[in-house]
């Protein structure tokens, strides 16, 4: 239905899952939408739509991706999306208007343990500490 849904609309979002919406972002990754068709209410999700791409925000989500559809491989299930927008709540801002990233505090998924781990702690400098090599 997803899949479907993202061809039909040419469009998708990506949110960035959260620790205090663990058990609500694990649930709408592990149940379809086929089967339950209210998956987004039993999560607690309430949904708005997108101003930019015909698809999906989740409102209890801080950031998302919202993407236009560039193409689908139905062999392997890949699909590419170009992004069209990042929408951010104000709610992870700091006082100069950049993304707090301790607000957000985003997960990741571990596949060696099955786990999700919090992000937070600085290890290094992006596009900065390589130079040290040249």
């Amino acid at each position: 239905k997803t899949t479907a849904n993202i061809l039909k609309r040419k469009a998708f979002t990506v949110s960035m899952a959260e620790v205090g919406q663990v058990v609500a972002c694990d649930y709408v990754g592990i149940v379809s939408g086929n089967k339950v068709s209210d998956k987004f209410a039993r999560a607690g999700f309430h949904a708005t739509r997108s101003e930019f791409v015909d698809a999906p925000l989740i409102d209890e989500l801080s950031v998302v991706l919202e993407c236009k559809l560039k193409d689908y491989n139905p062999e392997t299930c890949i699909l590419r999306g170009e992004i069209i927008n990042v929408s951010v709540d104000e709610r992870v801002l700091d006082e100069n208007g950049k993304v707090d990233v301790s607000k957000v505090s985003p997960i990741i998924f571990d596949p060696f343990n099955n786990d999700y781990l919090e992000v937070g702690k600085k290890v290094g400098n992006a596009f900065s500490d390589g130079k040290r090599l040249k």
